[in-house]
């Protein structure tokens, strides 16, 4: 990589309208705002949405005649990230990326920061050769390329001797240990790398002879760091300090919440703790209201199945069930469903076991058995304080069932969330639970059953050949033959799984009045779902191999989570 030669002989607003990306009087206009001090030429463009990040880094690139590098295909070395801390990076919004001789390849949004140059050539005792990326790359960059683990066991290393002779399952930790920095310090820390990574459960699990930590991304756990035994008595009892729990109590299984602040936006855990042979083990579930808020038509619904699903929700009364394992983002639908009904002409009450996140112009209840609040009881409540919609957070009873039930038939919208493999299993496991087969079928509007693949990466995805078994069940399913299919290579976004996001794969079954005379009749599963495939119902095996001829996920993901011997 070369330093510039020349000064740059175009504007760069110039340069955009020669390339037809904006126009003279756009220009005109940003340049008006600029002068008014409101902000740099890049900055307005992108506020502006006049062009987007990539097109304005080039375009800079051009104008500087400084190297523009693709962060997410160059990676960074991690002999050259060990010259900068993480401050500093994020300080001046840069990452270095290689060291060649006594120079220091640093990548920039803003290679005329000379300020930051300067700076960073004094820290490092490096001459700086910036390079162009994007501000959005750089900080994905620093995020994945700053890992903490390291400074969490610095920073446990120096709890005082004394506090590290304990074993959770034999001594109480004094309330000085758990007050020590380094233990504040390194939960911190523990909690702000999880985050990064997307991750949606911490879990704190002590084994015979180490502390293992391990975050799940994307449905998958992965092991991040092993621990000495000795300092798991501190960590825990922090963590039940931070949650509101019993440190005294370490036999019984606890609940409680924290909320953790990340300096630009409050992050909510969910904290549950129960004893193990080898102690106390906790997992931290993080709750991502990104998620939360996401509209049905960004879950992983293909259009005729968001149509079928819609006609459903549209209706003024009856039950829709929502069925699948746990993890199975169940919740992430009911709330995207809520969401779409109308808060403000409706009374929309909910009866939930925890209120995972909280929603403007709904009622929200949580379910206690200490205090008697149970979903049957919450629902026999609900239905005194006139709703129009009622949505409880999952039927794991007959008595919840049954009340469900009659709630549906007396002019009330019901939706819950059933423990069944697909749509028919859950009709049959309604009737396990002690409803009879024709109230069930007057009451159910339809089910819905999902499960969640992982995306395959955008970043490093290419044609590959995959195994035979997964171009088996790929040609059974969709009746074509094909050997290659979109996969990931592995790259620093997605952690070299391959794999970045997760969606969502749907199974939707209407109750018309052919299925309800079928189990009426007390007509079997194959016959029941041979009817609902043809009134146009995509089962959930097809469904997933769809959008895995759409490139979205790959034959493995889909045989991994839906599971079928036929």
């Amino acid at each position: 990589m070369k330093s510039p030669e020349k000064p740059p002989t175009k504007d760069l607003g110039q340069l955009l309208v020669e390339a037809r990306l904006i126009t003279e009087q756009q220009l005109k206009h940003v340049k008006e705002l600029q002068a008014k001090g409101v902000n740099k030429l890049e900055r307005i463009l992108l506020q502006e949405r006049l062009v987007t990040p990539q097109q304005l880094a080039f375009f800079t690139s051009l104008q500087l005649r400084i190297p523009f590098v693709n962060l997410r295909k160059e990676g960074v070395k991690p002999h050259a990230v060990a010259l900068v801390p993480e401050p500093v990076a994020r300080k001046y919004g840069v990452i270095p990326v290689d060291v060649m001789d006594n120079t220091l390849v640093l990548a920039m949004e803003d290679p005329s920061d000379i300020q930051a140059i300067e700076e960073l050539a004094t820290l490092t005792r490096k001459k700086i050769e910036p390079v162009l990326s994007t501000f959005q790359d750089i900080q994905e960059m620093v995020d994945l390329t700053y890992r903490v683990g390291g400074e969490i066991e610095e920073q446990l290393s120096q709890i005082p001797a004394r506090f590290q002779k304990a074993r959770a399952a034999e001594e109480r930790v004094s309330a000085e240990a758990i007050a020590q920095a380094p233990i504040v310090r390194a939960i911190d820390l523990l909690i702000k790398q999880a985050v990064r990574d997307r991750t949606s459960d911490i879990h704190i699990e002590p084994q015979e002879d180490r502390l293992r930590i391990r975050y799940r991304i994307d449905g998958i756990l992965h092991e991040v760091m092993s621990l000495p035994l000795s300092v798991h008595p501190p960590l825990l009892s922090r963590i039940k300090i931070m949650a509101g729990l019993n440190i005294a109590e370490r036999r019984r299984p606890q609940d409680g919440q924290i909320t953790f602040d990340m300096g630009d936006k409050a992050v909510d855990l969910r904290v549950a703790t129960t004893n193990t042979v080898y102690g106390e083990m906790a997992v931290l579930r993080i709750l991502d209201k990104s998620f939360a808020f996401l509209p049905l038509s960004e879950i992983g619904f293909l259009p005729a199945t968001l149509e079928r699903y819609l006609k459903m929700v549209k209706t003024p009364f009856g039950m829709i069930l929502i069925s699948g394992p746990t993890g199975s983002g169940k919740t992430t639908t009911q709330y995207a469903t809520v969401n779409q009904l109308d808060a403000v002409g409706r009374n929309i009450l909910t009866i939930e076991d925890p209120v995972e996140y909280r929603f403007n112009n709904i009622n929200q209840m949580q379910v206690s058995p200490a205090s008697g609040l149970t979903f049957a009881s919450g629902l026999r409540a609900a239905m005194r304080l006139d709703p129009n919609v009622i949505l409880v957070g999952e039927i794991r009873d007959t008595e919840t069932a049954q009340i469900a039930t009659q709630a549906s038939l007396t002019g009330h919208l019901v939706m819950s969330s059933v423990h069944a493999n697909d749509t028919v299993s859950t009709i049959f496991r309604m009737m396990d639970l002690g409803v009879e087969a024709f109230l069930l079928i007057s009451a159910l509007v339809g089910v819905t059953a999902q499960r969640m693949v992982r995306r395959v990466c955008p970043y490093c995805s290419r044609p590959a050949t995959v195994s035979a078994d997964e171009q088996e069940a790929y040609e059974k399913e969709m009746h074509e033959k094909r050997s290659e299919f979109l996969v990931g290579s592995g790259c620093n976004f997605c952690a070299n799984t391959g794999y970045l996001g997760r969606t969502g794969i749907f199974e939707v079954l209407v109750m018309s009045e052919q299925i309800r005379r079928l189990v009426l009749s007390g007509a079997g599963s194959d016959e029941i779902r041979a009817q609902a495939v043809k009134e146009g119902a995509v089962l959930l095996w097809h469904d997933g191999m769809q959008k895995v001829k759409a490139g979205l996920t790959t034959p493995y993901e889909v045989i991994r989570n839906v599971f079928s011997i036929s």
